[in-house]
C-alpha cells in the first residue's frame, strides 16, 4: 500500500499539472458514476492528508481518493492513451492532450516500489492521469471531508504537531507497532515506515504505548517527517544510513534501502542477527531485529 509520502507526492504533481484550470473528467469503467458532476469544472486544489487525497472542485464537490492496497496512478503527456484495464478515473487537460510529443516523451509511472523517480514527466507537462484499483473514488461533501479529517491523527508531512499522537500513545496498552499503523494516531505511516522507524529508534515493536518514553515518541515523529519528505522526492522509501550499508557510497541499492522491512531471515546490517518476521500482526507482516530492538 502506498504510504503518506506517495500520496503527498501525487498531490504536489496533480496541483502543478491541473490546479487553477478546467479539467476533463471521465469514469471509463462505469464504476465512478459522478464524473459528469466534475467534468469541465475548475480544479481549485489537491490536498493530501495521511493516505487520502481530496480534489477540491467547489462547494460540496470534493473528489476523495484512497488508493488502498492496489490503487495507483499513471500519467503522461500528449494524446490520451487507449482505455485499458479497469480504468476507474481519467482526468486530463483538453488543450495539452492535443499537443504532439516526441517518441518516448510520454511516460507512465511504474508501481512505486519499482520506480526510482528518474525520468518522470515534468508535472507542468502532464496532460493526463489515470487511476486504477482504488479502495475509494467518490465525491464528498465538505461536511463528509471534515468528518474524515477529524478522524485522522496528525500528518507529519502537513506540519502537524504530534501532541494528539503523544496523548493517545501515552495512554494506550497496545503495542507501539500496532499504534503506529492506526491512522487516528499518526496519519500516513504504513507498514514500511512502521518497521523502519521502530528499528531506527531501537525500540521493540511489542513495547506498550504507555511504556514508551514521550521523548522517544517525539523522536520517532520527527524522524518520520524527514524520512517521508525524502520519500516524496523519488518515490523510494530509503531508511538506511550510508555508513550502515555494504555499499557506503552512492545511491542505496534496492536491497540496501531498508533495515528490517522484508529482510526476514537476513542478517541485520548493524548486529548481524537474523531479522524476524511475524505474519498478520494487526493485519500486516511485522519485521524487526530481536537484538537491536530487544525489549
Amino acid at each position: 500500500m502506498p504510504e503518506g509520502n506517495e500520496l503527498h507526492r501525487w498531490a504536489e504533481r496533480h496541483n502543478a499539472a491541473f490546479a487553477g484550470g478546467k479539467v476533463r473528467v471521465a469514469g471509463p469503467n462505469g464504476r465512478f458514476t459522478d464524473a459528469d458532476a466534475l467534468d469541465n469544472r475548475v480544479l481549485n486544489k489537491v490536498t493530501a492528508v495521511g493516505k487520502h487525497l481530496g480534489y477540491d472542485f467547489g462547494k460540496d464537490l470534493i473528489l476523495h481518493v484512497h488508493l488502498g492496497l492496489q490503487g495507483d496512478f499513471t500519467e503522461g503527456s500528449g494524446p490520451l492513451p487507449e482505455v485499458k484495464g479497469a480504468l476507474r478515473l481519467r482526468m486530463w487537460n483538453a488543450a495539452r492532450v492535443k499537443q504532439p510529443v516526441a517518441p518516448g516523451e510520454s511516460r507512465k509511472h511504474s508501481w512505486y516500489s519499482d520506480d526510482d523517480g528518474t525520468g518522470a514527466t515534468d508535472p507542468k507537462q502532464v496532460a493526463w492521469v489515470e487511476l486504477r484499483g482504488p479502495t475509494d473514488c467518490s465525491i464528498y461533501t465538505q461536511a463528509k471531508w471534515d468528518q474524515l479529517l477529524a478522524r485522522l491523527g496528525p500528518d507529519p508531512l502537513n506540519g502537524d504537531k504530534p501532541d494528539a499522537a503523544l496523548e493517545k500513545i501515552g495512554k494506550s496498552k497496545k503495542p507501539i507497532a500496532a499504534l503506529l499503523m492506526e491512522q487516528d494516531v499518526i496519519a500516513g505511516i504504513g507498514n514500511i515506515y512502521r518497521a523502519e522507524l521502530l528499528f531506527r529508534a531501537r525500540l521493540s515493536p511489542f513495547t506498550l504505548g504507555k511504556d514508551v518514553p514521550v521523548d522517544l515518541v517525539k523522536k520517532i515523529y520527527k524522524d518520520a517527517i524527514g524520512l517521508m519528505k525524502d520519500g516524496m522526492v523519488d518515490r523510494r522509501i530509503v531508511t538506511t544510513l550510508p555508513k550502515d550499508r555494504p555499499h557506503k557510497k552512492g545511491q542505496a541499492l534496492k536491497e540496501e534501502a531498508h533495515y528490517v522491512y522484508r529482510r526476514n531471515g537476513k542478517p541485520c546490517w548493524i548486529c548481524g542477527t537474523d531479522v524476524m518476521k511475524r505474519e498478520g500482526f494487526v493485519g500486516r507482516n511485522l519485521f524487526w531485529c530481536p537484538t537491536c530492538q530487544a525489549g
